[in-house]
């Protein structure tokens, strides 16, 4: 048998092969990924939750299957794990919160139930930021998840868990989800592939709520292509999500490897390079000069023109409407830092909301594709700064700095991927991201894989 250490690592294209041609049975793939959980997921506190029987039996009915020919795709009989704000049935949900501490759902999130009708094994919960209202994962009421990179560091949020089990081996692709930044963030502090997809592209019925308008689902995986097949799999119409819109989901992995040759890349002149570390900036210009070296356009253009007050306006006032059955009514139980956020929230105003929400159906109706004009993807740090420490954190919350390039693509529901493009001088990840237009994620997943092709392998991180 293979070990996990051979294993842990693969794409989900490669361990599907393995798992094809019987030199590993599902079976046998998620007894390793369950016993390399146990090992280090003590370092890491990414998982909340761990499903081991469920996860024996979907695994060894997956086995079943494959064997008697009734193979469902790439993802049959590989092991996942889900962000602890998706509903599973018969699991705890606890969006991070003590609130939903014992709460166990009767049914399954939609795409967590796309997923195990893909075949994919569930693994269990991953933890996250306190109601998916921060970056840092440093999560009061069931501890601070880790950077595999360097357990003193966050791994970013609000889906930390997916982005340190992810970076780490513990499974093949994470669900998150992304409001400000939320699966982007851990994908660049963690050195993985995250990607949003359009609003509305994927269902978010059975999502705990940060902001109805803000939310997407999304992956966090180890490639673009990975994130590519994961995305197709979850995508889809879903008339129990009034957000959820009717295109048609297409193959992106057609015309995937298409390279950097021809591919036209917009540079935001302003705002999206402005106030980096220079490390940041140092490996995401080299980054962009090896795709414009590989045959790539690069060409300086305005990024879309979005007040991040508006962002904060149409987030914190939607998040108190949630909280409101809970909040302030019981307060102790909301940490201080979640508590503050969301007494900042019931004091905006109701004509800021609306005039913010104007701003958002304006960017999503066109203005905001506008800034892609004569482009394929706009390109620039996922994030200003590598992964700062869990003390820094404690010490001052940078929150609003780190999200200052992720959360207005949240507001414009473009997609969007962040993709590893070097290390720091510390051995700390950065990422560049590529945003497109609204419904062509075909085009940021080409610019993602190009990046992939010109970059090379990228290292795992010291605790994998």
């Amino acid at each position: 048998m293979t070990t996990t250490s051979d294993l842990a690592l693969l794409s989900i294209e490669d361990v599907a092969k393995l798992i094809a041609t019987k030199q590993v049975s599902p079976v046998e793939l998620t007894e390793q990924m369950l016993a390399r959980i146990e090992q280090r997921n003590p370092q890491l506190n990414a998982c909340l939750t761990v499903t081991a029987e469920q996860a024996r039996a979907a695994a060894r009915q997956a086995e079943a299957e494959i064997t008697a020919g009734g193979a469902r795709g790439t993802l049959h009989g590989v092991p996942v794990a889900i962000k602890d704000l998706f509903d599973t049935k018969g699991v705890p949900t606890t969006a991070g919160s003590k609130i939903f501490a014992d709460r166990v759902p009767d049914d399954d999130a939609t795409v967590v139930r796309k997923l195990d009708e893909a075949g994919a094994i569930g693994l269990g919960k991953l933890g996250m930021h306190e109601w998916a209202f921060g970056i840092t994962s440093d999560n009061l009421h069931f501890g601070p998840v880790r950077n595999p990179w360097d357990p003193e560091r966050i791994p970013g949020g609000s889906s930390g868990g997916s982005g340190a089990a992810t970076a780490a081996g513990l499974a093949y692709a994470t669900l998150g989800s992304d409001t400000g930044g939320s699966i982007r963030i851990p994908a660049a502090f963690c050195g993985c592939v995250g990607l949003m997809p359009t609003y509305g592209r994927a269902s978010l019925h059975g999502a705990v709520p940060l902001s109805w308008s803000l939310d997407h689902a999304g992956p966090l995986t180890r490639t673009v292509r990975d994130a590519a097949i994961v995305l197709g799999t979850i995508s889809g119409y879903d008339p129990r999500d009034p957000a959820s819109e009717d295109r048609p989901v297409p193959d992106w992995l057609e015309g995937i490897e298409r390279g950097p040759k021809g591919l036209r890349i917009g540079v935001p002149s302003a705002y999206y390079w402005d106030e980096l570390d220079p490390e940041v900036e140092r490996v995401c210009r080299a980054a962009l000069a090896s795709l414009e070296a590989a045959g790539a356009s690069l060409r300086e253009v305005d990024g879309p023109a979005v007040a991040v007050p508006d962002v904060i306006n149409v987030m914190f006032v939607e998040a108190a409407a949630y909280h409101a059955p809970h909040f302030p009514s019981r307060r102790a139980d909301y940490s201080p830092q979640v508590a503050a956020l969301l007494d900042a929230g019931s004091q905006i105003p109701a004509t800021a909301y609306a005039q913010s929400v104007r701003a958002m159906h304006l960017a999503r109706g066109g203005a905001a594709d506008a800034a892609l004009d004569g482009v394929d993807v706009l390109a620039f740090p996922t994030v200003p700064v590598p992964a700062p420490t869990i003390a820094e954190t404690r010490a001052g919350d940078p929150s609003m700095h780190i999200v200052r390039t992720t959360a207005p693509i949240d507001f414009t529901g473009q997609p969007a991927i962040a993709v590893p493009a070097g290390l720091t001088s510390q051995n700390l990840p950065v990422s560049l991201s590529f945003v497109g237009r609204r419904w062509d994620e075909a085009a940021v997943v080409w610019a993602g894989r190009a990046l992939e092709l010109v970059r090379g392998p990228f290292p795992a991180p010291p605790l994998a």
